[in-house]
């Protein structure tokens, strides 16, 4: 499973990308502007930095607005993927853009029938969003699992990039349903990494180092 991290923050970016766990990164608007600045740079800097694909998010919301900027944002990388939304406009740009060579990733996918509009449309990547169907109540991880298989009786190639990720659960649980892809948010990645009893065990570990030698030293 590819792990991307969904944030714009170039030292998140750099510190987890040196760690190699990087295979991708995903922006929009929301989270360039959280990290304040000039978001061209920002996105000049996130597509040098990273090996893979990044999404970088239209705010068009018609097609010809959305053809302007993905050739636009197209130009900040070859590794840019081209993030629409789930409108009839965006599945458009989506077979457009696609058949340019230009690759897309559908967002806002809240259901299957949105999954496989994506797909037949071309999308690189379709993005449902577990966490916000979580907040009202329905079964995000249930989506991917029937996206999961509807992919894999026709044969879709479009990946499915977990999105609106809430904590470590949520990624073990993609992983087990088998999801191409989950993108973090930054604290989230860091808490897969910590474990009380890993903290633990280090502490113990370096103790009793301490302890041999100051007893080779007596």
């Amino acid at each position: 499973m590819k792990i991307f991290l969904d944030t714009a923050n170039l030292q998140s970016i750099r510190m987890y990308n040196d760690m190699g766990l990087l295979d991708g990164i995903t922006t929009n608007p929301s989270l360039l502007a959280k990290e304040g600045g000039d978001p061209q740079k920002a996105m000049e800097e996130i597509t040098r930095i990273i090996k893979g694909d990044v999404s970088l998010e239209v705010v068009a919301t018609d097609y010809e607005g959305m053809m302007d900027e993905g050739h636009r944002l197209k130009k900040y990388g070859q590794n840019v993927v081209i993030k629409v939304p789930i409108t009839a406009d965006g599945l458009k740009a989506c077979k457009s853009l696609t058949q340019e060579g230009i690759p897309v990733n559908v967002t806002l996918v809240f259901s299957p029938n949105q999954a496989v509009l994506a797909a037949k449309a071309g999308a690189k990547y379709v993005s449902p969003f577990i966490g916000r169907l979580d907040d009202i109540g329905q079964d995000g991880m249930g989506l991917i699992e029937e996206i999961k298989q509807i992919f894999a009786n026709y044969n879709f190639k479009t990946q499915i990039l977990v999105a609106s990720v809430r904590h470590p659960m949520h990624v073990v649980q993609a992983a087990k349903i088998g999801a191409d892809v989950v993108t973090l948010p930054p604290d989230v990645l860091g808490k897969m990494l910590k474990h009380p009893l890993t903290d633990i065990g280090l502490k113990n570990f370096l103790a009793d180092w301490e302890k041999l030698k100051q007893s080779n030293h007596s």
